[in-house]
């Protein structure tokens, strides 16, 4: 990682520290998908894949919202990204799509000054 330490979830810089760290990504210990402004996500990290089940490799270049992670897809977290130009939120939540319901908080993070959009997850 850098010399600042390792990147947390809960770090008041995390977005600035994933966008300077981005061949980094996979090293992270929380799940991480990175869209771009369309949703399509751009990564999709270890640490997620392992959460999920679903290879990066089927995951990168589709909507996350719609084809990915079609639970998110409400007012909640989808719409907060259409709303919210500089987004840093934590929610809990629960995703239901493609495994049981499994209980996680999430990180929604975007900057009007940056092109990717960055969703972090964690088990609860």
């Amino acid at each position: 990682m850098s010399d600042a330490g390792p990147i947390d979830f809960d770090s008041p810089d995390l977005l600035a520290r994933l966008e300077a760290s981005e061949a980094d990504l996979d090293e992270v210990p929380f799940g991480l998908v990175v869209m771009d402004r369309d949703g399509v996500v751009t990564r999709y990290n270890r640490a997620e894949s392992r959460l999920s089940g679903l290879d990066p490799e089927r995951v990168v270049g589709r909507r996350f919202f719609t084809e990915v992670g079609p639970c998110t897809n409400n007012f909640m977290v989808a719409q907060r990204y259409e709303d919210v130009a500089d987004l840093d939120e934590t929610i809990d939540y629960v995703f239901t799509f493609r495994m049981a319901p499994t209980p996680v908080r999430l990180r929604m993070l975007a900057s009007s000054d940056h092109d990717r959009r960055y969703l972090a997850i964690v088990r609860r």
